[in-house]
Formats: structure tokens, C-alpha cells, sequence
């Protein structure tokens, strides 16, 4: 069948799709830019290796992500994802594509971590910001210690990829270094489990529904089963979906839909989605945006008389703020679970 996969996770009678490799320890820089430049145009999806994460302590945050996710429910639900959008995120939690997702949201469960700033600091007040939730240590030693250090380091290799990004749409190579931008963003962490439910499409049900990230740019950690698909032209009927293989101590990076504003889609953001196979799969989402008082508008280099900006400019908090309130559940249903 169509955009399947087999039981022993190699893709059937369906595309793979290569992706440019943008190295991040090459001394070519305009070579990186060249990639890069040729993969925003083309999908908005490209690997970055060497980053400069071992590999032995990424296997070690997937083995953290791992133990979280197998304790009890009722374990988990004592940290549920709170009103800014930390901790933990039950199996239908999120509806990312109400077209096609008729039924149910998405058949996998989750753990938001954000930047950590104290509850008595007044940045805590805005959305996205705030003290994270975190298991008991009892439960989890040196859990939060992993993930806050991968947590730093990831937005680390975040900035370097905007350098390139920013090299490539003809900016200085320090623009997204600016204050209002990701020197203090909104990074939000995503330890992500599929379970193993078997998705289809023709029924509506999905390990992630078709969706296109939020932000300037999303680093994703994937374990070595297949599962996403990308959609190079959503407007394509019927869709043409392919997937992207898991490539082992390789970040995948997209783009997201504020870095199509401010680029008036000369890059683009492109549709994704999770299949499930049967098996169980790990991935760790991590989401770049910038800070909140951001304006994200078109950018100097990506207009002209010819081509004026296609979006009007909205500040970044309120961007972020809706599209989340759009795709995930009201906490009021988990109320019984608190009692």
C-alpha cells in the first residue's frame, strides 16, 4: 500500500527523500551556504552533521526520554503539561491536521521543556517562559541535569545553523544573534514517543498529522525507525508524501513558517507528518523561534517593487500563542486525572 511502511521498517512501494548534508565543522563556509541555500528552496528540510554533540551522550538523552516514558500513566500525569506549555503531553493531546485527523489527534505522547527562568523573575510572567516541570528525582536521578545540558548545547547548533541561514538570504551572518532574536529565543524542547500503533491515512490516523513547524527553524533527533514523510508541494493533488531516513548522530532541520515570513517565501516551510509502522519510535523536537518581542517581518534582502511582502509583521509572542492554543487540548479535560 501507498505511503506504508512493513513491519521490518523499510519504506514500501514509496519515495525516499535525499537531503542535502550542511557539515558544521567544514572550513568552507560558502559551500554550507550553497547547501543550504539549494535545500530551503527546494523542501525546507536538510541534515546537519558534526554539530559538535557527541554521540555518545545524544544515545544518553534518548535513553533518559526512554525511561520517562515507560513509567506509569499515572506517574506522567503528575507532571502534565501546564498553561505555558511544560512537561507532559498524553497520547491525543495534539491535533495538528483537523482535516484528515477526523476522529482523534495524534497517536503520541510528549515532554515540553523550555528555558528555565525562576517563577519570582519578571520574563516568567510571558508566555513560553517560566519555571519547567520536572519528575521527581527519586523517580528520575540526573534526569533534568540530562536534559538541561542536551538543552543548551542544542541551541548552540541552532545558532550556527542561522548563521548559515542568514548568510544565505544575504544578511550579515550575526543577524539572528540579535537580542530581540535568538541570543534570548524561545527554545522549546520536545522528548517525543510513538508508541507502535500502525497508522492510515485513510482513516484519519496518524503518529503526527500533516503539520509545518512555527518558528525560524526546528532541530529534530530522530532513533533509527523510519517514520517522518515530507510533502515538497502541499498544493499538489493528490499529495505526493516521501520519507526522510533516519541518518544516525544527524540533526534533520526544517524550516518553520516564521523564517516563510520573513523570507516572503523565497524559503519554505514544508507540510511533515509521522506514519507509524508498529513499532516504537523516539525522536527529540527541538523548536527555535525568537524572542517574544520580536517583529517578524519581511526582510530587507526578500523584497522588492516586484515582489512586496505577502504577510503583514506580527510580533512573535502572538504568533506562537495562537498557533499552539490551535492545535492542542483544552488542560480542562485532564481535570479528572488531578483529583
Amino acid at each position: 500500500m501507498e505511503n506504508m511502511l512493513k513491519q521490518d521498517d523499510t519504506p514500501a512501494s514509496t519515495t525516499i527523500s535525499f537531503l542535502n548534508c550542511i557539515d558544521l565543522s567544514t572550513p568552507d563556509v560558502q559551500q554550507s551556504v550553497s547547501l543550504l541555500k539549494q535545500a530551503c528552496l527546494d523542501c525546507g528540510f536538510f541534515y546537519v552533521t558534526n554539530h559538535g554533540i557527541r554521540q555518545e551522550f545524544m544515545e544518553e538523552v534518548f535513553s533518559q526520554s526512554k525511561k520517562f516514558f515507560e513509567l506509569p500513566l499515572s506517574e506522567k500525569m503528575k507532571v502534565l503539561r501546564n498553561e505555558k506549555h511544560r512537561g507532559y503531553t498524553p497520547v491525543l493531546d495534539e491535533l495538528l491536521d483537523p482535516d484528515n485527523q477526523i476522529h482523534v489527534g495524534d497517536y503520541k505522547e510528549g515532554y515540553y521543556i523550555g528555558v528555565e527562568v525562576p517563577e519570582d523573575d519578571p520574563e516568567a510572567d510571558k508566555p513560553f517562559y517560566g519555571p519547567n516541570v520536572w519528575p521527581a528525582d527519586g523517580i528520575l536521578p540526573g534526569w533534568r541535569q540530562t536534559m538541561e545540558k542536551f538543552h543548551q548545547q542544542a541551541l548552540g547548533v541552532a545558532r550556527a545553523v542561522a548563521r548559515i541561514i542568514a548568510l544565505a538570504l544575504d544578511l550579515e551572518a550575526d543577524f539572528f544573534d540579535k537580542p530581540e532574536m535568538l541570543e534570548h529565543p524561545i527554545a522549546v524542547m520536545r522528548l517525543l514517543h510513538y508508541a507502535g500503533q500502525i497508522s492510515d491515512p485513510s482513516k484519519g490516523l496518524y503518529g503526527a498529522g500533516a503539520h509545518s513547524d512555527y518558528g525560524l527553524i526546528t532541530l529534530l533527533a530522530t532513533d533509527d525507525v523510519y517514520g517522518l514523510q515530507i510533502c515538497k508541494d502541499k498544493d499538489a493533488q493528490p499529495q505526493v508524501w516521501e520519507f526522510v531516513a533516519p541518518l544516525k548522530g544527524a540533526f534533520v532541520v526544517n524550516l518553520g513558517d516564521m523564517l516563510e515570513r520573513w523570507s516572503n517565501c523565497i524559503f519554505k516551510s514544508t507540510l511533515h507528518r509521522v506514519l507509524g509502522n508498529g513499532q516504537e519510535r523516539y525522536s527529540i523536537a527541538y523548536f527555535v523561534e525568537p524572542s517574544h518581542e520580536c517583529l517578524v517581518e519581511c526582510l530587507p534582502t526578500c523584497k522588492s517593487e516586484k515582489n512586496p511582502p505577502k504577510f503583514p509583521p506580527i510580533k512573535c509572542e502572538a504568533y506562537l500563542s495562537q498557533r499552539y492554543k490551535d492545535t492542542h487540548a483544552d488542560l480542562n479535560v485532564y481535570n479528572k486525572h488531578q483529583s
